[in-house]
């Protein structure tokens, strides 16, 4: 992983966890070949350990192949609730909870 291809190490991106793909606000560029191009998936999984599924990928320069960072997210079901998280130099670090039952009962309104 490259600390001189991002703008920041580990943004907080709040909720937004994801599966693939890139977070190219934070790209400044690869620092091993100075080329600001594509962003690359490479040696992509996916495993499923106990009912949590993982997908790891790494974030690789177009033009010289220099890995830029990591990736791993994270999803599961744990009581009545899908979780999701996400921790990648680029992409940047998030957590997000939805619930599986129609309504949500952490949104609902007390009575009184």
């Amino acid at each position: 992983m490259c600390n001189g291809c991002v703008q920041k190490e580990y943004p907080d991106r709040g909720n937004t966890c994801l599966e693939n793909g890139s977070y190219l606000m934070n790209y400044l560029g690869c620092a091993n070949c100075h080329q600001r191009d594509f962003v690359l998936i490479s040696n992509k999984a996916t495993e499923d350990d106990d009912g949590e599924e993982i997908v790891t990928y790494d974030h690789v320069c177009k033009n010289c192949d220099h890995v830029i960072a990591s990736h791993e997210y994270t999803f599961s079901v744990v009581d009545e609730y899908q979780e999701y998280t996400m921790l990648c130099m680029l992409c940047g670090k998030a957590e997000d909870s939805i619930s599986v039952l129609p309504d949500d009962p952490r949104q609902s309104a007390p009575l009184f």
